[in-house]
């Protein structure tokens, strides 16, 4: 990823920001700016930027209710409606792959959540394709030029999403280590292809699948049923339901990807669903990512 690109994205994300934000965001140093990762607003505060080594303030930027309705009717391109049904679940995603976190007062209704009012704070994350990410780790995570079901480990912001998107782009296009796969993509999130309109933001391969906004519960067996896919990569493996539908597909052919909040594998088993994801059998590699920002490292280790 070069810095032009990083440049690049972070200008289209203060494009959301109301004038006098996105003057604040755009005239931090270059340095600042190509790093970010994230630009947190947070009514009665400054706006801050998501570094790797934590949250910086912007000076003269306290945020006030209307730059937040500001921010979503630019995400939703003023249709909040036809954005109901994430926003629902605490998130929209806007044009160029930009997901921003809601948080507000939430209107349940049983175990269903129906939307958000007096929103108090957002979090608009900017993704990066960083092609490359996943190069040193994938001979470890073939078996004869076939991928073999893997987990992606880090603690929070670690990294996951990003070499989860490059790692499917490469078993996509094909390297000279594997032919061409087929892979199905279960995008709950809008993270990872980020895909607006039917059409992905973000580059994860020629031969990818896209299920977006989609429960993983759900997400996978209807892939399983419909695409007939070699792989299937999911992100952010949380609920028990989401390790019953991995489970479920363990003897379907299909190799599974999947990221987990972890930052070992000893971790990962001392919770009752990375417990459970280690128990039914299905995952024979873990990539793990150690470190923060230029520092980060990753390796593999075999699963029992």
């Amino acid at each position: 990823m070069t810095e032009e690109y990083a440049l690049e994205r972070y200008e289209e994300a203060c494009a959301l920001l109301p004038g006098r934000l996105r003057a604040a965001a755009m005239a931090e140093e270059q340095g600042r700016r190509a790093g970010a990762e994230e630009l947190r607003l947070r009514i009665g505060r400054p706006m801050y930027l998501t570094l790797p080594e934590g949250e910086v303030p912007l000076p003269q930027t306290r945020i006030v209710r209307g730059d937040l309705e500001q921010v979503l009717d630019r995400a939703t391109e003023f249709s909040r409606y036809a954005a109901s049904e994430t926003l629902r679940r605490g998130y929209v995603t806007a044009q160029g792959g930009f997901r921003i976190g809601v948080c507000g007062t939430a209107l349940p209704a049983g175990e269903d959540n129906q939307g958000l009012r007096d929103v108090s704070s957002l979090a608009i994350r900017i993704p990066r394709v960083r092609e490359g990410t996943a190069r040193p780790v994938l001979p470890d995570i073939l078996e004869e030029g076939r991928p073999l079901s893997t987990l992606v480990l880090s603690p929070p912001g670690g990294g996951k999403t990003t070499l989860l998107r490059d790692l499917v782009r490469l078993l996509s296009q094909g390297t000279e280590l594997s032919a061409p796969c087929r892979v199905a993509l279960v995008d709950e999130r809008g993270e990872l292809a980020a895909v607006h309109r039917g059409r992905p933001q973000l580059e994860v391969g020629c031969h990818t699948d896209i299920l977006d906004g989609c429960p993983k519960a759900l997400a996978v067996p209807m892939l399983l049923r419909a695409m007939t896919p070699e792989v299937i990569a999911l992100d952010e493996v949380a609920l028990p339901a989401d390790v019953e539908a991995v489970c479920a597909a363990a003897g379907c052919g299909a190799a599974l990807l999947a990221t987990v909040h972890a930052a070992s594998v000893r971790d990962l088993g001392e919770r009752p669903v990375g417990r459970a994801l280690l128990e039914c059998g299905v995952f024979r590699r873990a990539v793990l990512i150690e470190g923060r920002g230029r520092e980060r490292r990753s390796r593999v280790e075999r699963l029992p």
